[in-house]
């Protein structure tokens, strides 16, 4: 899913203030409201993506989150139904006197499918002067697909790009898989699902993610754990090994000395990237202290000799 400008949608700077922001939805959504333009596909794709754009500039806290993380990276990491969460489609409707409750629903309903159903809430009878939604929407929008598609660990990290064939039909998608993305994740594809009855809209296509297991590391949340083993004398003297990353990253890790079995050493912000938010989780390096098979007839006496001194 490409990113949206929703500054330029609304047709604000990025400095617009929520009067602003509240002023200019108010404009848009008059011009293409569906009730002012019916049967006109281009003003239904244009009301959708205003209104798309002011679930997101009209919440602080996704306003922030779009800021952040720009256009691209926000349309990764936030589906639709994380933009329309806790946005009242029913009572911007009436805030704004869009027509009847009831019948405005009718209107989300087949514009924004079964997210509208979701969000929309009904409440007192308004009317405007352009009159009520007299026009039934009874297509049958298609069904969404969801795919499994599974993914290393590394990609689970770095993000990847993955193409599906969708059946039937066979159509190729490239999907981009953000980094940070965890096993039962879905990111959704907006009309890629099945077609729907009387040319009615295609349902969505969803893929949902299963991070394969990796031979080296753990994930646990957003952190890594790695188990690697040192020498007794490491343990109880101290050192500075090297660790490998996920990533390839040669890092040196300093042992301290008198390092219990099982020990965890913790590498800051070499983990997972947060899926939604800054930063990362961190690497925990988890120490097996490592106790030889074999022992030179020398090595043999000097563990004796350390014995007679208590270790």
């Amino acid at each position: 899913m490409a990113g949206k400008d929703y500054y330029k949608i609304l047709g604000v700077s990025k400095n617009a203030s929520q009067d602003e922001i509240k002023k200019a939805y108010r404009k848009l959504a008059l011009r293409y409201h569906p009730d002012k333009n019916k049967g006109n596909k281009e003003a239904e794709e244009r009301f959708k993506e205003i209104n798309e754009a002011y679930a997101v500039l009209s919440d602080p806290e996704k306003r922030k989150q779009y800021d952040m993380f720009g256009a691209e990276g926000f349309s990764q990491r936030f589906s639709r139904e994380d933009i329309f969460k806790d946005f009242d489609l029913g009572s911007i409707f009436r805030e704004f006197g869009f027509g009847t409750a009831s019948k405005g629903e009718s209107i989300f309903s087949q514009i924004f499918g079964d997210l509208g159903r979701r969000h929309f809430r009904t409440g007192p009878t308004f009317y405007t002067s352009y009159g009520d939604f007299e026009e039934d929407f009874t297509r049958p929008r298609g069904q969404d697909l969801v795919y499994e598609v599974p993914i290393t660990l590394r990609e689970a990290v770095t993000g990847t790009q993955k193409v599906i064939s969708i059946q039937p039909g066979g159509e190729s998608i490239s999907v981009r898989i953000p980094p940070g993305i965890n096993t039962g994740q879905r990111l959704r594809i907006p009309g890629k699902g099945s077609p729907g009855g009387y040319g009615a809209p295609r349902g969505d296509l969803y893929i949902q993610v299963k991070v394969l297991n990796d031979p080296a590391f753990k994930r646990e949340g957003d952190d890594l754990v790695m188990k690697r083993k040192i020498r007794f004398s490491e343990a109880v003297l101290g050192a500075q090994i090297e660790i490998n990353t996920i990533e390839d990253k040669i890092l040196r890790l300093k042992i301290p000395p008198g390092t219990q079995n099982s020990s965890r050493l913790r590498i800051r912000g070499h983990g997972v990237p947060h899926m939604k938010g800054v930063g990362r989780g961190d690497l925990y390096v988890e120490i097996e202290i490592e106790v030889p098979k074999y022992l030179t007839e020398r090595q043999k006496e000097l563990i004796k000799r350390l014995a007679m001194e208590g270790l």
